[in-house]
């Protein structure tokens, strides 16, 4: 049997492969081995590409392949086993923006030679679809992770940005177009195409608001998984395709779901700039009321004699590293026979199942981790809700205030509960940017300091009332 039938059915493995991964990642239980079976999938499919490729390679080559990957793989974990929670979305960012860097670079390389050689409109539309999708991917989750770890700490909003960014990616498509299409130019046409590429992705992102940051994310990687795919279609490569569209398809999917959580459009998202400072100083006006403290002996109290118990984890809680000791609390008022819950809404976090993966990582039952839609009518028969870190996602401004940048979002009605305790480090607004009205509520008491010292200090009370 010829290499290239060894080569297609080693490339219909890896691509069941992915398929069964993905799969299984979509609970928390197989995760774990359903990336392992991605993995392997993948591992198959490159070492197949190297070893069964027809055609004498020289062993420079080869050792250049085993060089990039030895160091690609140690950086990568390395990478991957120092970040820390609260940077894995810029980790992810980081991640797709290489992948994005890849799918130019192929089509930089591929360029030459295929249009040299009159490749037909397919061959030519997806070298030119990669290098435009590419780069738009790689510049822009350079930028978005330059916003998420500070860097670029306030929305750019240039004027009329709107009409600028849709000019100049009709001008980028146009140009895109000129090249397929003509089969005479000279070679810096296709290095034009990419400097046009790069500075999109860049006008693309950097008006967008911190707390869009997640959808934004999701939506490049989308971005990346197309340019993957156009690869795979440029080499016949099924496994590189499967996994392009899967990935493609899903970070599509995700960004939909994000959007409807949120209940804005896309296009308000991309051109909304929800989160940027102008925001911030309209909605922080008109809330009335006091806030008063409690004291952790107090809550140990207030806890020790409820029957009933939701925890509402945020970003707050990551930073603190507080997820231990938060599942410590739940182990000893489910002791006391208390009945404790998590709420998790779909954009807590900075990204996509950020919470369900930092409270994982504790081993806190996946049972116990409620969606927003079921856990809401859930709040009023609470005794104590307690809000650690998290802000935006349960302030009533989004079904109350109609100014508001949040307003019809949906959100944690943790209003309802009995009582309402909120554990911040101060009174500072949240990464929209947008006080919280909820911290004035009369039935609310807030809990200031770091979420691990303060949840040590209540784990210990609770100890010491045995």
């Amino acid at each position: 049997m010829e290499k290239k039938y060894f080569l297609d059915i080693i490339y219909l493995i890896a691509s069941i492969t992915f398929i069964i991964g993905l799969k299984m990642m979509g609970n928390a239980k197989s995760a774990r081995n359903g990336n392992l079976y991605a993995a392997a999938g993948m591992t198959l499919a490159i070492l197949g590409t190297i070893f069964l490729h027809e055609g004498e390679v020289p062993m420079l080559v080869y050792a250049l392949i085993f060089g990039a990957i030895a160091v690609g793989t140690i950086v990568g974990w390395l990478t991957a086993k120092r970040v820390l929670m609260t940077k894995m979305p810029e980790l992810v960012s980081l991640f797709n923006g290489m992948g994005g860097a890849c799918a130019a670079l192929i089509s930089l390389i591929e360029f030459k030679h295929n249009h040299e050689m009159g490749a037909g409109f397919g061959i030519m539309l997806s070298i030119v679809l990669g290098l435009i999708i590419g780069s738009v991917s790689f510049s822009g989750s350079i930028i978005a992770f330059m916003k998420l770890n500070g860097t670029l700490s306030k929305a750019i909003r240039l004027p009329s940005y709107n009409i600028l960014n849709n000019v100049f990616m009709l001008a980028t498509l146009a140009m895109g177009g000129y090249i397929i299409m003509s089969h005479e130019l000279p070679g810096i046409a296709i290095w034009v195409l990419f400097l046009m590429s790069l500075l999109y992705g860049v006008l693309f992102v950097i008006p967008i608001g911190g707390a869009d940051m997640p959808v934004v994310i999701s939506l490049l990687n989308s971005f990346t998984g197309l340019a993957a795919a156009t690869g795979g279609f440029l080499y016949g490569n099924q496994a590189m395709l499967t996994g392009g569209i899967l990935v493609g398809s899903a970070g599509t999917i995700l960004t939909f779901a994000m959007c409807k959580a949120m209940n804005r459009p896309l296009s308000n998202v991309i051109f909304g700039a929800f989160g940027g400072s102008t925001a911030s100083t309209e909605s922080s006006s008109g809330i009335k009321g006091n806030i008063k403290d409690i004291t952790t002996t107090d809550l140990a109290v207030l806890m020790n004699y409820s029957k009933k118990v939701i925890i509402v984890p945020g970003y707050g809680l990551a930073v603190a590293q507080a997820q231990h000791v938060i599942h410590e609390l739940e182990n000893i008022l489910e002791e006391r026979g208390v009945d404790v819950k998590y709420a998790i809404h779909p954009v807590a976090g900075r990204m996509p199942g950020h919470m369900n993966v930092l409270l994982a990582e504790s081993n806190v039952d996946y049972g116990k981790l409620v969606e927003m839609e079921d856990i809401n009518p859930e709040f009023s028969t609470t005794d104590v809700v307690l809000v650690v870190g998290a802000n935006d996602v349960v302030n009533p401004a989004a079904k109350n205030d109609k100014s508001s940048p949040i307003y019809g979002m949906p959100i944690l009605d943790v209003e309802n509960a009995q009582n309402i305790i909120v554990n911040k480090r101060s009174m500072n607004a949240g990464y929209a940017g947008i006080e919280n009205e909820l911290f004035y509520n009369p039935k609310t008491s807030m809990l200031f300091g770091d979420a691990k010292k303060a949840l040590t200090e209540l784990v210990n009370e609770l100890k010491s009332m045995d």
